[in-house]
């Protein structure tokens, strides 16, 4: 059996991690409201969250979570994970704190730098990981 790459371990990881903030979001805030009505509460007084915020956490996770068993799946979505995560970063920056990203998803400094180190983390597992596993001696 081969060891997990380091895609794969920042799947699971970051799956597992993106998925319980997206859970506990709800406990925070389950509005969907958009623009200028937009509602923010700060899951634990840190990272500001909505639904729409909570979706993209849970959807982030669970694609980690699926692609964690897979070499080249677990690849694929660190680099994507990567990309999307440093648009969000820039969005965020650009939005300011207390801003929301196309009136949807709320964000504060907290939110970007966690969003900075997901794509940093996501751009680190793609780089370390070979396209395919080292063959193993039988």
């Amino acid at each position: 059996m081969q060891p997990r790459s380091p895609a794969q371990i920042f799947a699971l990881v970051f799956g597992v991690a993106l998925l319980l903030v997206g859970v506990l979001g709800f406990f925070y805030n389950a509005s969907f409201s958009v623009g200028d009505e937009i509602e923010r509460e700060a899951v634990l007084g840190v990272l500001d969250v909505n639904a729409w915020h909570n979706l993209v956490h849970l959807g982030s996770g669970l694609l980690g979570l699926a692609v964690a068993g897979f070499w080249t799946g677990a690849r694929l979505s660190a680099l994507t994970l990567g990309v999307a995560y440093t648009v969000v970063t820039v969005l965020g920056f650009a939005y300011g704190d207390g801003g929301a990203i196309i009136g949807l998803i709320p964000v504060n400094t907290e939110d970007n730098v966690l969003h900075l180190v997901i794509a940093l983390s996501g751009f680190a597992a793609y780089f370390a990981t070979p396209e395919e596993p080292a063959p193993t001696l039988a």
